[in-house]
This record gives C-alpha cells, structure tokens and sequence, in this order.
C-alpha cells in the first residue's frame, strides 16, 4: 500500500528496526514510538533514536510508562541482579 502511513513501536532492537526498515521500503510514511518503561539504562532508547534517524521517520515520539507498577525485572528494579549467565525459564531481565 503505497502512500499510507505506518507506525512502528520502536525499541532499538533489531525486531522493531527491521519492521520500520519494511514499512519504509514499502512505501508508507513512517512514525515511531519509543517507550521509556523504567530501564536502568538508555541504550534502547538511544539505539531507538540512531534507528529512526537512519532509516527516517517523518516523526518520533517518546513516552514514560514505567512497568515497575506492573512487577519488577532485573532491568528495571536495581535491587535485582543481571544475570551473567543463561537461566532455566523466564530470565529476569523479562520486561
């Protein structure tokens, strides 16, 4: 569909930045959204940032939503350690 408009939960990751790339070499007009949910750190969100001015994004919004009121991770709660190696089950870096 060429001409429409897509827009494209951002998080810096490589899933999200293949599906804005996608949209872009479809046709559409591109928005992205980012969210900041908590995070100790601002690598996705600035990974985020270097993705949409790359591929280019006629607009970049960026909103707090912080998941700690939803439960904890180890990305999100400095009381929980990042693991240094794989765990069985759900790890808790899961947001």
């Amino acid at each position: 569909m060429r001409g429409g408009r897509a827009l494209v939960l951002l998080s810096g990751g490589l899933d999200s930045a293949t599906c804005l790339a996608i949209a872009k070499e479809a046709g559409y007009s591109c928005f992205a959204l980012t969210i900041s949910y908590g995070q100790r750190h601002l690598a996705e969100i600035e990974a985020a940032r270097r993705v949409a001015q790359k591929i280019g994004v006629e607009e970049h919004k960026f909103y707090d939503l912080p998941l700690t009121e939803f439960g904890g991770s180890a990305l999100t709660d400095r009381h929980i350690a990042v693991p240094t190696e794989m765990a069985a089950g759900i790890p808790v870096t899961y947001v």
